[in-house]
């Protein structure tokens, strides 16, 4: 699964209507563009794309006085919005994906209440787990890669993989336990990941 619808719905979300360089310039904000395949043309194809699928309305914006083009802003469709949260639920759960979909899931989870958050994680923890001992069915790390030839390094690694993912996901569960962050439905004053309108990007090539 691509990252791309995930970022793109949840930017334009954050907005309530965002037009295409807002989202490309808050992806890049993000550094999404060096960690997902969040480039130009893939972000304003998404848009064009998700609008024709109806998860984004896109309304026509008379051109500015200066002149130019008549510019398209987004907003997303109550489709839009059960394809973003299946995406995110999914991105937060599944072991095997990319880290490009996990890292998106991890920039919105915070959209999702907290006992929820929290639930999903555990999940990606219990699949995480299940995938380990499949592997170390045909693989024991106590006798070490040598035993199965150079090929042993492949287990290894994923074994490896695993141990990290999981360290960090309990790591991640902890922090959200004990209260970090200001999840869906509590209030308070929410993390802003978005640029304001004419703010300019620090992070911008």
């Amino acid at each position: 699964m691509s990252a791309i619808r995930l970022l793109v719905l949840g930017a334009v979300r954050q907005h309530g209507r965002a037009h295409g360089y807002q989202v490309r310039n808050d992806l890049e904000y993000w550094g999404a563009h060096e960690w997902s395949n969040a480039k130009p043309g893939s972000i304003y194809h998404a848009l064009k794309q998700m609008a024709k699928q109806g998860l984004l309305h896109a309304h026509e914006i008379a051109p500015s006085t200066a002149g130019g083009p008549p510019r398209t802003e987004y907003e997303v469709t109550e489709k839009g919005t059960e394809e973003y949260f299946r995406l995110l639920r999914e991105a937060l759960t599944t072991y095997d994906q990319k880290m490009d979909m996990l890292s998106a899931g991890i920039g919105f989870i915070v959209d999702l209440e907290r006992a929820e958050a929290v639930e999903l994680l555990r999940e990606r923890m219990r699949t995480l787990e299940a995938w380990r001992s499949a592997v170390t069915e045909h693989y024991t790390p106590e006798a070490g890669p040598e035993s199965l030839g150079h090929i042993g390094e492949i287990m290894n690694m994923w074994v490896h993989s695993a141990d990290a993912g999981g360290e960090w996901t309990r790591g991640l569960i902890a922090r959200i336990e004990g209260g970090a962050y200001t999840f869906a439905g509590e209030g308070g004053e929410p993390f802003v990941g978005v640029l304001a309108e004419g703010q300019e990007n620090p992070y911008a090539e």
